[in-house]
């Protein structure tokens, strides 16, 4: 079994897959990840801890681009949650918040697919690197998916501040 994990990789997983997780049910019961709700807060605390994790997991044995995307998320957050008491958003904070939370997920989401396509199934996963097609591909539909989702919410927001919010 070349692709197993490490104990370091299970708890990482484990933490990563709750973040995740808990990052589309707030997209799902929200239409966003709002910062300052129990879901936000929840998925902000998970979202840190697996970027920090993911620091003691490292499959080649050095940092990667995967860890690079933590990186800009433990530096995005903060950016996030701060952005109403930071005056240079002015009255786009909320797209800020919405956005910005948004694509910490995406960026979550990445090494997510890679590893996923890389190792599974166990016998003979569905791609043998990251620059397989398939995982090209699932990348690809990932992004696609992504923008439609920040799209829609960048619309809604500029509906709600006109008093009009789009039907579901």
């Amino acid at each position: 079994m070349p692709n197993h994990l490490s104990t370091f990789g299970v708890i990482h997983t484990a933490i990563s897959l709750v973040g995740v997780a808990i990052g589309f049910i707030a997209l799902f019961q929200d239409g966003k990840i709002a910062p300052n709700t129990k879901n936000g807060k929840l998925y902000g605390i998970f979202t840190v801890l697996a970027c920090l994790t993911s620091f003691l997991v490292m499959k080649t044995g050095h940092l990667s681009s995967a860890h690079n995307l933590s990186f800009l998320i433990l530096i995005l957050l903060p950016i996030v949650y701060y952005a109403p008491s930071l005056r240079i958003f002015g009255s786009k904070t909320d797209y800020v918040q919405t956005i910005g939370m948004t694509a910490t997920l995406f960026f979550s989401l990445v090494p997510a697919v890679v590893e996923t396509l890389t190792r599974l199934p166990v016998e003979q996963p569905l791609a043998d690197g990251p620059d397989s097609p398939v995982v090209k591909m699932g990348l690809l539909i990932l992004l696609t998916l992504f923008i439609v989702i920040m799209i829609y919410q960048a619309i809604k927001l500029k509906s709600q501040r006109k008093g009009f919010t789009p039907a579901m």
